[in-house]
């Protein structure tokens, strides 16, 4: 009886089969660029919410970051969550990747697609005249890795334990909420005790992060650490509860 394949063969396998799978799926095409995409034309030439000039500085990062969420958390947790349903994640449970192996795997897959993400929606970004700031392009990015993980953490705890049509619901309300709590509009604008709550809110975490990191160069440690602390709770209870059939 042949032993299994090491940790780190099985974790790549199983993003490579993530990957893929991310890649054949119309509807995350549609949620992870198309509708970014919308959002970035919208609000750059929108004279509503009221933004600072040029307003594509501004939402750009916010784009990413809705990119983000949108790949990440809405994406992963539907595709897991129906995977949970038609037996997909059951036959997984059975083999030695383990929860820890899947949650990895899941990342991983994300991080890559998220690459294409950034290549296509910056480069609409700057083909619009987005100028980010030369010095804030490393905090960006750790910016927006931070929140790919914190997101992704958040989508299998939410797949692993809801049914599949609960995780469509939340996963589509949240996207929504999420989009109005920081993520393209900065916290300080949102009305009232909004602002100060949705700034702690893994959505205002990550929109600050990015529009700090792309508007003034700044390094937003603070955001990052409220990320890690969302990814790792949320990753926790993932490993704790997650079951491997609906």
């Amino acid at each position: 009886m042949s032993a299994p394949a090491a940790r780190a063969d099985r974790i790549l396998a199983q993003t490579r089969f993530e990957a893929v799978t991310i890649l054949r799926n119309g509807e995350q095409f549609l949620v992870s660029i198309i509708l970014p995409l919308l959002a970035m034309f919208g609000l750059t030439y929108s004279p509503f919410p009221e933004l600072a000039e040029p307003r594509i500085n501004v939402v750009a990062p916010g784009v990413l970051a809705l990119a983000v969420v949108s790949i990440a958390f809405t994406g992963q947790a539907i595709a897991t969550g129906f995977d949970r349903r038609y037996g997909v994640l059951r036959l997984l449970g059975v083999t030695p990747l383990g929860r820890g192996g899947l949650i990895v795997a899941k990342t991983l897959a994300v991080l890559l697609f998220y690459v294409l993400q950034l290549v296509i929606l910056g480069g609409v970004a700057l083909a619009l005249g987005w100028r980010p700031a030369l010095g804030g392009i490393l905090p960006l990015a750790i910016s927006l890795v931070a929140g790919v993980l914190c997101f992704v953490a958040l989508a299998l705890l939410i797949a692993g334990t809801l049914r599949a049509e609960a995780v469509l619901a939340v996963a589509n309300l949240l996207w929504v909420v999420f989009l109005g709590l920081g993520l393209i509009i900065p916290t300080s604008a949102l009305p009232g005790a909004v602002g100060p709550i949705a700034a702690w809110l893994p959505s205002g975490l990550l929109g600050d992060a990015a529009r700090a990191a792309a508007l003034d160069g700044a390094w937003p440690v603070l955001q990052w650490v409220g990320l890690l602390a969302w990814a790792a709770v949320a990753g926790l209870l993932a490993r704790r509860f997650f079951t491997w059939s609906d």
